[in-house]
């Protein structure tokens, strides 16, 4: 191509987005003064005007523009009637070029004269295309095949038309910013080449029919994951000729031949979009250039659909394959924290922290199709939820008009997602052009589920990685992980955390498994899981912190601390009848829950409920189990009589003293998603614990049937980020297990922090920042209605270097306890040989004996805040708490020992108790009742009993 061609090409191109984009600006403009009922017919106008305009270009310069519009074409979902009806036109159907040229490139290729390779050969050609043309002909042997003739001299065009293409879109990110398609024309760019050469899509044809296992004949037996497409064999290649099977088909365009053969079209695209799944998620091996053209479907009966031209091929590695697939069924299953580690996975990378809106629009990403028809419905609501997502980054970043034009929500995005999106959206065209409905979460995920499945399923006995590798503390370890191997193999593990201590020394740290159903990575000993109620330990201990310091006393009442709270009843429950579950609200949240569970998420509007709840019972005449009111209860009490925030109590009182930064939150700040663990059900615990009767010592509104019922809704909500960043001191506790047993094994001691973690851990515990955020479920103390106090408000917490606002008037107080946080010693390792309780009878405090006997129930199973844990023999002191699902953490005073187990897959307490079965039998430690029942493997009646008292508390 010459420089004068080359230039005039540029100049053309050039000229005509300039005239459509001004075009464009000035209907703008016109429109301002147009009536709303003339607003349509001026935007129909034009659409039509610049579509046509287009066409000509395209027709005009053909090479890369041809493909541009082929792909517009199929784009009836999204863009206005008259670009995709003008541009059909483009596919296949272009002007054909000179016979001469064909016979020469044939001949000179195949190194033969047409007359030593064909009997046969029609010069009318079958299609004609932006890069070939493609003719039907007879091989000598009597083979009907087709001839694909790459275009002479089409390397040049193609390849300058990509810089003119490149320098459009700059021109275009430059005028209107948040129209950056840099990301695609360069992958486009490095892609586009490698189908100028045959033999490469000869070997593409061949991998991906291998792949599909295509077969002429349909194969009745085939299994879930396998599709019914055809491919035609490759004859013969060359770099710019192709001889392929011929295959007798109807184009997908030719709408009334479809009808006239009796063609579902639904079950064709159904069938092209499980083949394209297949190719995605199970192969990492797709085409990427599914337009209308590039497929038949066979008359013969059954209709099944062919597969043509594989010069544009994707192949991604394992890593990025899989990180697709967790893409895919974070968004079907609402898992933020899987979505944004896929992402991150697969190297796109965000400024601005805002997951719900990431999820919105992966979620859009993956919608159903729609119809040619409802196209204008879809750009609308497209456009109206691309405006909210940009209003609500302008109002996280605090950006004005301008600078919001200019910014770039995405920092690096990967190539390799591009010609991915560009498939999906090419099937939604197609989709749309043949007027039918393709719900893709319904089609895709099981191609999806396979990919993650053929990771998660490599249990203990095909993964010899599935127990995380780090040093084995003791015998009894290497024990436990030979348990743990055992339930893996019994499919009753899916990931999961162990840590005990013995005389203040780690003697196990083991985690194995994987992070989630759909989040193949291993669980490492940082790994954070939700807990539950194990959280009420937590929160308890934080209670008995303030109560150490004196700004807390067990035996005022509440309404003193929390003036709001003194209503409707409540003036005489004391701080004690909430830690000994006795205040007589056991079922003040049941409401809201019910209502609306994204509510326990708001901090303010749940302290506002428990102000406004009326106690069922006389305080500390019965003791029910307070599942969610305890926790804000708490939370507001913790808040009004420090004067601070419960995260800041929280790190000031546990997570500083005890060196465990980084592994223990009540409510996750952003930056530890990477570490989550995701909650799923064990089915058959779930289905045993639905049928079970009532027991009389736990609330109306959480009964097993009802604890069932939560289990199966649990896992999806607290698998949100925004439910996983709320605070909620009953249940929303994210940790590691070795910061719960190192904190036990605190409590244990009276208080006395164990000697540093076992370096041989890695990463070392507390080696992570920790650096709590205010979230949403703790709004500006503006905004707080019934707290009674005067409240100051200080500056945001952009201005405040420790991440927190004061909310009330109370003077900071000063913590004088040997070995507590302060400003004048910040550095954890220095206080490691302190203690964070200076009461000598604290432990008595924790179980509610002794000199605190008057303040718990006689013979409840609850002391002050903490459960307690007896067994058979009665020669141990221990306490604790558990947590739905099965996460638990206590210790044993007489023997000082300390265990905490987490794990994600929520069962009702088997895999626990085995585990503290094993450790305590192997330590001489008497197992606590609450475990020893699950211990050993139980039918009939037994079984029966032990379900009926599910480990939740």
């Amino acid at each position: 191509m010459g420089w004068e061609n080359i230039f005039r090409r540029r100049v053309r191109v050039f000229t005509m987005a300039i005239v459509i984009y001004l075009d464009y600006k000035a209907v703008q403009q016109r429109e301002k003064w147009t009536s709303k009922s003339g607003q349509a017919a001026l935007w129909e106008k034009a659409h039509e005007r610049n579509a046509k305009r287009v066409l000509n270009l395209i027709l005009e310069m053909e090479g890369l523009w041809v493909k541009l519009g082929q792909y517009m074409s199929t784009r009836a979902d999204v863009l206005p009637p008259a670009y995709t009806r003008l541009l059909k036109l483009l596919q296949d159907s272009l002007p054909p070029r000179p016979l001469e040229e064909v016979y020469g490139t044939i001949q000179k290729e195949l190194g033969k004269s047409m007359d030593e390779i064909f009997s046969d050969f029609v010069n009318e050609p079958l299609a004609t295309a932006s890069i070939a043309q493609v003719h039907r002909a007879t091989l000598l042997n009597g083979q009907e095949v087709v001839v694909k003739v790459q275009h002479d001299g089409i390397k040049a065009v193609i390849l300058e038309d990509l810089k003119n293409a490149k320098s459009i879109v700059d021109w275009i990110a430059w005028a209107e910013p948040q129209y950056n398609f840099n990301p695609m024309i360069d992958e486009w760019c490095k892609e586009a080449p490698k189908e100028l050469d045959f033999n490469h899509e000869a070997e593409n044809t061949r991998t991906v029919a291998k792949n599909l296992g295509c077969r002429n004949q349909s194969d009745r037996n085939m299994n879930a994951n396998r599709v019914d497409v055809l491919i035609p064999d490759v004859i013969q290649s060359t770099e710019k000729v192709l001889v392929l099977e011929y295959m007798d088909g109807i184009r997908l365009n030719d709408l009334e031949s479809l009808e006239a053969f009796g063609v579902d079209k639904q079950k064709i695209v159904e069938e092209i979009t499980r083949a394209y799944a297949h190719q995605i998620y199970v192969d990492g091996f797709f085409n990427g250039d599914p337009h209308p053209g590039n497929f038949l479907v066979s008359k013969e009966f059954p209709h099944r659909p062919i597969l043509l031209d594989f010069g544009l091929t994707k192949k991604v590695s394992s890593t990025f394959k899989q990180a697709l697939a967790k893409m895919f069924l974070s968004s079907v299953e609402g898992d933020f924290v899987a979505l944004l580690s896929a992402l991150a996975e697969m190297g796109l990378k965000l400024r601005v922290d805002l997951p719900e809106q990431t999820m919105e629009v992966v979620t859009v990403f993956f919608r159903a199709t729609t119809q040619a028809n409802e196209s204008y419905k879809t750009r609308k609501s497209l456009a109206d939820q691309r405006t909210k997502n940009m209003k609500a980054i302008q109002e996280k970043m605090n950006l004005d008009q301008k600078e919001m034009k200019r910014f770039n929500p995405v920092d690096a995005f990967p190539g390799d997602i591009v010609i991915f999106g560009r498939v999906l959206n090419l099937l939604r065209g197609l989709s749309a052009t043949m007027n039918v409905h393709i719900v893709y979460m319904d089609i895709m995920r099981p191609f999806a589920e396979s990919v993650l499945r053929g990771y998660i399923d490599k249990g203990p006995s095909v993964n010899d990685r599935w127990i995380f590798d780090s040093p084995v503390h003791s015998d009894v370890e290497a024990k436990l992980r030979q348990l743990l191997i055992e339930l893996g193999n019994n499919d009753k593990v899916l990931g999961i955390q162990v840590c005990a201590y013995k005389d203040g020394e780690v003697i196990i740290d083991t985690a194995a498994g994987v992070l989630g159903k759909y989040d193949p990575r291993p669980v490492k000993p940082d790994s954070l899981f939700p807990v539950f109620s194990v959280t009420k330990g937590i929160t308890s201990g934080m209670m008995h912190w303030l109560v150490d310091n004196g700004k807390l006393n067990l035996a005022e009442n509440v309404a003193n601390i929390w003036p709001g709270f003194g209503s409707n009843g409540k003036d005489f429950i004391k701080v004690h009848h909430v830690l000994n579950h006795t205040s007589g609200l056991h079922n003040a949240m049941t409401d809201i829950t019910r209502e609306n569970p994204l509510l326990m998420s708001d901090w303010d509007e749940c302290l506002n409920h428990i102000c406004k709840s009326v106690p069922e019972t006389e305080p500390g005449k019965e003791q029910f189990y307070h599942y969610l009111s305890f926790g804000w209860l708490c939370g507001g009490i913790i808040e009004h009589a420090s004067g601070k925030k419960f995260q800041e109590i929280l790190e000031e009182a546990i997570v500083r003293p005890l060196h465990i930064e980084g592994e223990m939150y009540v409510g996750i700040p952003p930056g530890v998603e990477s570490r989550l663990a995701a909650l799923t059900v064990d089915t058959d615990d779930l289905r045993k614990l639905a049928g079970l009767t009532g027991r009389p010592d736990l609330p109306s509104s959480f009964q097993p049937q009802q604890i069932a019922q939560l289990a199966t809704t649990l896992p999806p909500l607290f698998n949100t980020l925004h439910a996983r960043r709320a605070i909620i001191p009953a249940a929303n506790g994210h940790l590691s297990a070795r910061a719960l047993a190192r904190y036990y094994a605190a409590l244990a001691d009276g208080g006395k922090i164990p000697p540093p973690h076992s370096s041989a851990s890695e990463p070392v515990l507390g080696s992570h920042p920790h650096i709590p955020k205010l979230f949403s479920s703790q709004k500006a103390p503006k905004n707080r209605k019934c707290f009674g106090r005067k409240e100051v408000i200080l500056p945001s917490i952009d201005n405040n270097p420790t991440g927190y606002e004061k909310v009330s008037s109370v003077e900071d107080f000063q913590d004088n306890s040997e070995g507590s946080s302060t400003s004048k010693d910040s550095n954890p390792r220095t206080r490691a040989e302190g203690k964070f309780f200076k009461n000598p009878k604290v432990i008595d405090e924790f179980l509610g004996v002794g000199e605190y006997e008057n303040l718990t129930l006689p013979n409840g199973g609850f002391g002050l805040g903490f459960k307690r844990f007896s067994s058979k023999d009665g020669s141990s002191i221990a306490f604790g708490h558990s947590g739905m699902g099965g996460s638990t953490g206590f210790c044993d005073v007489t023997h000082k020992f300390s265990i905490a187990i987490t794990l994600n897959k929520m069962s009702f307490g088997g895999v626990t108790g085995k585990i503290v079965q094993l450790v305590c039998s192997e330590l001489n430690i008497p197992v606590p009742d609450d475990f020893l029942r699950f211990a050993n493997e139980q039918s009939g009646s037994d079984e029966q009993l032990n379900m009926a008292r599910p480990l939740i508390n």
